[in-house]
């Protein structure tokens, strides 16, 4: 205050920030009305206690999901080691299972397994837990941060499981602790007179709530993760340490990705693009269909589609393929297949069908040879030659007449001399 030429103690700024300011008042409040039965259940996660965990010998953090019916103030709590999104679902489910029903609204916490990016008019849900919202069908309406008065039915609970639920208990398994909280909500927090309200929580669910409660779950829910993954140029994704195909146009693009315990399924935008089955670590699931034309019988080595690929240029191409394929391993002589399908291509299918006839008469089971043989044969004479019919091929330059290798009686061939 010396800057303006005052002096004053800091208990006469303090008397005048609390007079004419309202400087450290409590702010008034206004008490909402409860919501109708079955329409809103409130959750909230909350510290407990330590606990060693049975698979690790370590000592770890013991939380617990507590979910609370605004209505008749019954509530579930579901202990658990982690704040997952697959931990938040498992616990919810457990909950409608001890309802017997599900809620038409959800108001949570912005626990980050819940809520990407809290927001007090439109906070992002994570796309997992929005999944099982859909599945479930109730809609989530997140708490404000740090605004405690939002989920005030629960917010006040955690507290009172803390001292209640667990206080003095010995607890050794997740197991134990989870059958220790089912007994505490049903005999201890459900069968109080509780404080406001002054009616016992069971009773009031039991004949209000639990009517207009919808069906509860039957199977579990598949949560499913969403990542994002590049698409190599070898056609693939890597997703959990796997790999999956995608076709061709996506190389060099980032897609989408969702997996569950049974498929992944690959996103570009809202669009499906490929679905494949779940293989373990260190496995690929490949479809040839994403390779370019041609290309996927080399990746997979499918030398019977080679064969029938052959066979469709001609019935002696076709059994020439089957003499380069033939014996063990025929996949390392696949590239001989695809020089002779690229001979058909080039030369006409006619003409590698005559060539391939004459060359399996003689046993020359040789491409280089037959392409020679095709280079150093005529061009056919019209175009009609190569419809697919048998070429007649002209002969070799230096062949002999067949009378000379004639046999001729002895008498004969002192005449011709």
């Amino acid at each position: 205050m010396s800057k303006y030429g005052l002096a004053a103690s800091y208990a006469t700024l303090r008397r005048f920030a609390q007079c004419e300011l309202a400087w450290g008042k409590t702010q008034a409040t206004v008490r909402l009305d409860d919501t109708a039965p079955g329409e809103v259940a409130q959750v909230d996660f909350g510290k407990i206690r330590m606990m060693r965990d049975p698979a690790t010998s370590k000592l770890r953090s013991l939380y617990v999901l507590i979910v609370t019916l605004v209505y008749s103030r019954y509530q579930f709590v579901w202990p658990c080691f982690f704040q997952t999104t697959e931990e938040v679902c498992e616990g919810l489910d457990a909950a409608w299972r001890f309802f017997g029903g599900v809620t038409k609204v959800i108001l949570p916490d912005n626990m980050s397994s819940v809520v990407t990016r809290a927001d007090p008019l439109s906070p992002t849900i994570t796309e997992a837990f929005a999944e099982y919202a859909q599945t479930r069908g109730f809609f989530i309406d997140a708490a404000r941060v740090r605004s405690p008065k939002d989920k005030a039915r629960v917010e006040n609970q955690v507290p009172f499981v803390r001292e209640s639920c667990f206080a003095g208990e010995e607890i050794n398994t997740l197991d134990d602790a989870r059958a220790c909280a089912l007994r505490w909500c049903l005999e201890v927090a459900g069968g109080r007179v509780h404080g406001t309200t002054r009616r016992v929580p069971r009773e009031v669910f039991e004949a209000e709530e639990r009517p207009l409660l919808k069906p509860p779950p039957v199977e579990g829910f598949d949560v499913p993760a969403w990542s994002e993954a590049k698409v190599h140029p070898d056609h693939h994704i890597a997703v959990a340490r796997s790999l999956y195909s995608v076709p061709t146009r996506y190389i060099g693009k980032t897609v989408r990705v969702r997996r569950d315990r049974k498929t992944v399924r690959v996103f570009v935008g809202a669009e499906l693009i490929k679905m494949h089955p779940r293989v373990e670590p260190g496995k690929r699931s490949t479809d040839v269909d994403d390779y370019p034309t041609g290309k996927g019988e080399v990746a997979t080595r499918d030398v019977g589609s080679l064969l029938r690929r052959a066979k469709e240029r001609g019935m002696h191409v076709g059994l020439y393929a089957e003499r380069l394929l033939g014996g063990p391993l025929p996949w390392t002589r696949m590239r001989r297949g695809y020089a002779l399908l690229r001979l058909c291509d080039k030369y006409g299918n006619g003409r590698v069908e005559a060539v391939c006839q004459s060359s399996l008469a003689f046993d020359v089971v040789d491409v280089s040879r037959v392409e020679r043989m095709l280079k150093s044969a005529a061009a056919p004479a019209s175009p009609q030659a190569d419809s697919g019919k048998v070429v007649a091929l002209p002969p070799p330059r230096f062949a002999r007449p067949k009378e000379l290798f004639a046999t001729l009686p002895s008498t004969a061939r002192k005449e011709s001399k």
